[in-house]
């Protein structure tokens, strides 16, 4: 894919924007997964903490007395990280075996009666703990003793659950990541759908085989196809006006042409000879230039319009043969008609005929004695050879350009094979010219990839073709 197309931008945004919204989730999830672990910890040490207040008294001498430890063995398990503490205003202290010979510096903060304080402390061996505290008045002998209790644990319990769960979490999420892509990934086609659909249509609309896009289209795209349409509408409208000024002109200038040719006459008869010929000239050139406007604004309206059928190409070339041969270039040579009965090209019929006639006029203007016409049965071309002088290999580029002859014989006006390539254009069809296997020159019609695939094989086959001839 481009980094110009549209779908991998769509989707290198969603990605992206996935990639944000699930590293922001996974940051959170595992913010509030320590939160939930610390409240639960905490909710730990409030029932120890209960525990100890349960059994904790003081005997008639003044000392603690711990009734009962409490029951989670980790209290007595060195640095197990699970510890508690018992101390009185006289210096008194109690603690659990996990502290073995450590204390638990608490803050020196003064406790409400019966207000826990939780808080973060250092705890034994260099561990960071949080601290439930709580402070309770007892008497004895009659004299009220503050006791301050304290259960701690140690906090690398939250660090190492938020860790483990935090792998977990950037698993799944990358699974869900992958999932979500590829989401991204379907979405944005189902979305571009449509416009592979337009670019179908303005294919179609291309190729002739439809006139406008379709209307039952999503609504964010129903207004480009209606300008779509709208542009096809105004470019056909213009088209017509176009052939109609050609048209106009053609036909105004065929009275022109007619009294030339009237005139030239007249001076024929009067022994004006070369002032005749030259005026026959200037009409005849002047008539080829009308004729090919003609056919190329006629073809273009044509091609725009559509094409939905095919033409049989045998009863086509037997009617133009028939039309050619009454010709006095036509009347000398033989004609060889090799297209199958059941041939048919992709083209109209009248821009089909107008390119055999030129191509089978100019090759009976210069055959010697034979001209052929077949068909190639592996791809939809059609070939036109003569018996004639053929062309050099260096001016067959030449012949096909507006107006161009390689000698002065005859009185065309260099201008068919160039009609007949503007009317193939339409059909993005091209004209391959090469050596005939009667010697002289052939002229291949094909669809461009066929035609493109011609050209390497015509130019070894030019390599030995005669001295030039007119186009």
């Amino acid at each position: 894919m481009s980094r110009h197309s549209l779908r991998l931008r769509l989707v290198a945004g969603g990605i992206v924007a996935i990639l944000i919204a699930l590293g922001i989730a996974g940051v959170a999830l595992v913010v509030v997964f320590e939160r939930h672990v610390s409240r639960t910890l905490a909710q730990d040490l409030d029932v120890h903490l209960k525990q100890l207040l349960a059994n904790i008294d003081v005997n008639s001498q003044g000392k603690l007395v711990l009734t009962q430890t409490p029951v989670d063995p980790r209290f007595a398990d060195p640095l197990s990280g699970l510890y508690w503490q018992v101390g009185d205003d006289h210096g008194q202290l109690l603690r659990s075996r996990s502290l073995w010979d450590s204390a638990m510096a608490l803050p020196a903060d003064r406790l409400a009666p019966g207000e826990t304080h939780q808080h973060e402390a250092a705890g034994p061996d260099g561990q960071r703990v949080l601290v439930a505290e709580r402070a309770i008045t007892l008497s004895a002998g009659g004299k009220p003793v503050t006791i301050r209790l304290a259960v701690a644990e140690d906090l690398a319990r939250v660090s190492e659950a938020s860790s483990a769960f935090a792998k977990d979490l950037s698993i799944a999420l990358a699974l869900l990541g992958c999932v979500l892509a590829l989401a991204t990934w379907v979405q944005v086609g189902v979305g571009l759908h449509p416009l592979i659909a337009l670019h179908r249509g303005v294919a179609d609309i291309r190729a002739g085989r439809i006139r406008h896009l379709p209307s039952s289209v999503p609504t964010e795209v129903h207004p480009l196809v209606e300008e779509v349409n709208a542009l096809i509408d105004a470019q056909d409208t213009e088209i017509e006006r176009s052939r109609g000024r050609a048209a106009d002109l053609a036909h105004g200038l065929k009275t022109p042409l007619a009294a030339l040719a009237a005139d030239s006459s007249r001076l024929r008869e009067r022994g004006e000879h070369d002032i005749a010929k030259d005026i026959e000239a200037v009409g005849e050139a002047m008539g080829r230039h009308v004729d090919r406007e003609l056919a190329r604004a006629r073809v273009r309206g044509r091609a725009r319009g559509g094409v939905a059928t095919s033409v049989a190409v045998k009863p086509l070339v037997g009617s133009i043969i028939a039309t050619v041969s009454r010709t006095p270039e036509g009347a000398r040579v033989r004609f060889e008609n090799l297209v199958a009965d059941d041939l048919c090209l992709p083209l109209d019929r009248t821009d089909l005929a107008e390119i055999l006639g030129n191509l089978i006029e100019n090759a009976a203007r210069h055959a010697a004695g034979c001209v052929r016409i077949a068909a190639d049965h592996n791809r939809p071309s059609l070939a036109v050879g003569d018996d004639g002088e053929g062309i050099e290999p260096t001016h067959l580029s030449r012949v096909i350009a507006r107006g161009t002859r390689l000698d002065e014989r005859g009185g065309a006006a260099g201008l068919g094979l160039a009609i007949v390539q503007d009317v193939l254009d339409a059909y993005e069809w091209g004209l391959e010219l090469s050596k005939s296997e009667l010697g002289g020159l052939k002229a291949t019609i094909g669809p461009k990839s066929a035609a493109a695939r011609l050209s390497s094989s015509s130019k070894e086959s030019n390599a030995s073709l005669p001295s030039p001839q007119n186009a």
